[in-house]
């Protein structure tokens, strides 16, 4: 696969992850509570020692992981040549994901969950470059001991 075929690819998963992460920004307070009591109901063992919190964190961490992918889509897209690119569109898309919230019935937007997805954004790209160096590292080690 040459290099247009994966910027290609990298820009299709971007625009899928996005399309995801606003289209549930769209859905109506009532729809998203559903989907978040339905994933409580099935992680409800996990979450149980939280008590009538468990329902905040698995909204919360469910920001934080839709964002790391985001972060990891965007640094693999800008190559990793460009992370400051990457962080900057990752936090303009976390503002606008809060904003769509306005405008959805029976939502809000926070501050708090901007930051939520922008530490997501951060680590999905933290995440992408040090396995990216590990990779190298690993890569690096093997040609070494076969020569």
């Amino acid at each position: 696969m040459g290099r247009s075929w994966g910027k290609r690819l990298w820009m299709l998963l971007l625009i899928a992850n996005i399309a995801f992460i606003w289209g549930n920004s769209m859905l109506p307070g009532s729809e998203s509570q559903q989907l978040s009591d339905g994933f409580l109901r099935w992680l409800g063992f996990l979450l149980e020692p939280l008590g009538e919190y468990a329902s905040l964190v698995l909204r919360k961490a469910a920001h934080f992981s839709e964002f790391a992918c985001l972060g990891v889509l965007l640094a693999g897209f800008f190559r990793r040549r460009n992370l400051g690119t990457a962080a900057l569109c990752g936090l303009l898309s976390a503002c606008v994901d809060e904003s769509i919230q306005l405008f959805s019935p029976g939502r809000s937007s926070s501050l708090v969950d901007v930051w939520i997805d922008f530490a997501g954004v951060l680590t999905g790209i933290a995440l992408l470059h040090f396995g990216y160096i590990l990779w190298k590292k690993t890569r690096k080690t093997h040609k070494s001991e076969g020569t």
